[in-house]
């Protein structure tokens, strides 16, 4: 099966070099007949969660002594590719999971945590040290590059014999007839930016699997149509999520404010105090800076720029001083959930179950997603194991069973105990701002130590904050212009994403119930919010300009795009729908 497997993917065509932008926003499609390969399990997303799962399954059949075929799909040119993170690293899941994990020495994970700091900036040039919050103490933590660390996992799944696609996007949830999911399609490959077939155009494939895993990440495509089929969100409050920024500095390894394995966290300054977020700067050995920024996707006004309250964010004294001599060599953007346990949704439906990011396990105060993200991998992983043995006698059965075990061990594992504890702190400051959200937050830390009998909830979604333009929350911000050493234009920080698309139809689309009231001369975004899409994208992908008679027109210039998601959740009326483009394209992180 594996050399078939082979055979049938990588005749498939990988990304050609970067096409110019796309006006055209909507493909032509019609049926093509497609090729097909069965497993056991196929898993959507080479990340830590997918990964965790495809090992754990290859460990639970070594012991069962059984053959098992596990399938991972990964969109990224490479594992690991558009994998993007602070990164700390949390090796509680990975203790479970390869116990023996140190003794080879082959993990990137080098520079342990040496020392935490934590403060608010108050302005441009000022700063308070305060006390570092229980959980952002990091001791026995690593810093990181989670790309790295994917890469390596990857390969620890392959010498267990799970068979992994990289450059081959999951475009399509394929359906039983009894509804049930029975796998995924791959993108079309070769077709022309019209959508009709070019002449390179090969159908994608479809893996057909008794079990299907997503594992796509923060609002994973396929993992939101899964949702919506079985509604597996009716009983949560609605997901929040956070833009994360980031750039990897090279400095001098003499530099002499570097210290491999500190840690330092601040609040305030740039955002205002109605602006839930933070940064970040991680010293990883031998002399990489990892700076950051996040900002929650619920901040009001329209005219904010993440990407240039991080620019300006570099110039602060505080921060400046341990980049100055040194120079960027990675930039990269992500979308994560910041709904917490609250926004948790079901977990598994006929055929299937969400993992990792796709369901939403981040640690908000912790800032950390990729243990709890592995476990929840873990556990799916033997839920599915469990179904597919229970059916292994009945063939038809086999096939879109439901992996109930899964949410019970959930319930009972780490990963809620983790998030139940903290669940309040996101809700706290999006009900009193900064002020009292962290006064609330350091009374569930210190005192109620989150056993506090009562739950806030989330009542919004992120696309529904943003005010109007006549709204006094509407507040031009004056950004200073790049200087070309610590802060740069943003186009000048995408060629350090490697960003590549192949020339074909955009895979950002404007939904076509809403076509007639976000295009044309209607362009309600621009008229009544001011465009906010072209602020709030860190890669430039969304731009106003005026067409043949001088009314704006949307310009989508999709090969941009480092598929961070935030479109799909900021822009205003959800008019965006995101689709995966051709396997291998996006941004290409090494040390992200």
């Amino acid at each position: 099966m594996a050399s078939r497997g082979l055979a049938l993917l990588r005749r498939l065509p990988r990304a050609s070099p970067r096409s110019a932008p796309t006006r055209s926003l909507c493909a032509a499609t019609e049926e093509v007949e497609r090729d097909s390969m069965e497993y056991d399990v196929v898993i959507v997303g080479a990340g830590p969660a997918g990964l965790a799962s495809a090992i754990r399954l290859k460990q639970l059949e070594a012991e069962a002594g059984t053959e098992l075929a596990v399938c991972v799909v990964e969109k990224a040119s490479e594992v690991g590719a558009h994998v993007v993170s602070g990164n700390v690293f949390e090796p509680r899941a990975l203790d479970e999971l390869l116990p023996d994990w140190r003794d080879d020495g082959e993990a990137p994970l080098h520079t342990k945590v040496l020392n935490d700091t934590f403060h608010y900036l108050t302005g441009e040039s000022g700063s308070i040290p305060l006390p570092c919050p229980p959980q952002l103490h990091n001791d026995g933590n690593y810093v990181a590059s989670l790309s790295q660390v994917v890469r390596w996992l990857g390969d620890k799944a392959e010498e267990l014999g799970v068979e992994i696609y990289p450059g081959f996007a999951a475009a399509e949830v394929l359906y039983a007839d009894d509804g049930a999911v029975k796998g995924v399609a791959t993108r079309d490959t070769g077709r022309n930016k019209d959508g009709t077939p070019g002449d390179a155009f090969e159908p994608g494939v479809e893996l057909v699997a008794k079990q299907t895993l997503f594992a796509e990440g923060a609002r994973g495509s396929c993992a939101e149509e899964v949702m919506k089929t079985f509604d597996l969100r009716r009983d949560c409050d609605p997901q929040q999520f956070g833009l994360g920024i980031k750039e990897v500095w090279e400095v001098p390894e003499d530099h002499p404010e570097f210290a491999p394995g500190l840690v330092q966290h601040t609040l305030g300054w740039p955002l205002d105090a109605a602006t839930y977020g933070g940064t970040f700067l991680y010293h990883m050995a031998p002399n990489l800076v990892q700076v950051g920024l996040v900002v929650g996707l619920d901040y009001a006004n329209p005219h904010l720029s993440p990407y240039k309250e991080f620019q300006r964010l570099k110039h602060h004294p505080k921060i400046a001083r341990y980049l100055e001599g040194g120079e960027p060599v990675a930039y990269a953007a992500r979308v994560i959930n910041e709904g917490g346990l609250q926004s948790v949704p079901r977990l598994s439906f006929p055929g299937g179950a969400l993992v990792g990011c796709s369901a939403g396990f981040l640690n908000v105060p912790k800032i950390k997603g990729t243990h709890t993200a592995m476990k929840s991998g873990m556990l799916a992983a033997e839920a599915v194991f469990d179904c597919v043995r229970a059916t292994a006698e009945d063939e038809e059965a086999a096939y879109g069973a439901e992996p109930v075990g899964y949410q019970a061990a959930f319930e009972s594992s780490w990963i809620r105990e983790e998030l139940h504890a903290v669940r309040n702190y996101k809700p706290a400051f999006g009900k009193w701002g900064l002020y009292g959200g962290v006064a609330y937050s350091g009374l569930s830390a210190y005192v109620l130590r989150g056993k506090e009998p009562w739950t806030f909830s989330h009542d919004h979604v992120d696309s529904e904050t943003t005010v109007k333009s006549d709204d006094p929350k509407a507040k031009p911000i004056d950004y200073p212009k790049p200087d070309g050493k610590l802060s740069f234009p943003l186009l000048d920080n995408l060629a350090r994403a490697v960003v590549d698309h192949a020339d074909q139809p955009s895979h950002l689309r404007v939904k076509p119930e809403l076509a007639s009231e976000v295009l044309g001369k209607a362009a309600r975004s621009l008229k009544e919010h001011g465009a906010p899409e072209a602020n709030f994208c860190p890669a430039g992908v969304y731009e106003y300009a005026d067409d043949a008679d001088g009314d704006p027109e949307l310009v989508i210039n999709a090969q941009n795009c480092v598929h961070c998601k935030c479109c799909s959740i900021k822009m205003p009326f959800e008019y965006v729908q995101w689709t995966v483009p051709e396997g291998g394209g996006g941004p290409n992180y090494q040390i992200t």
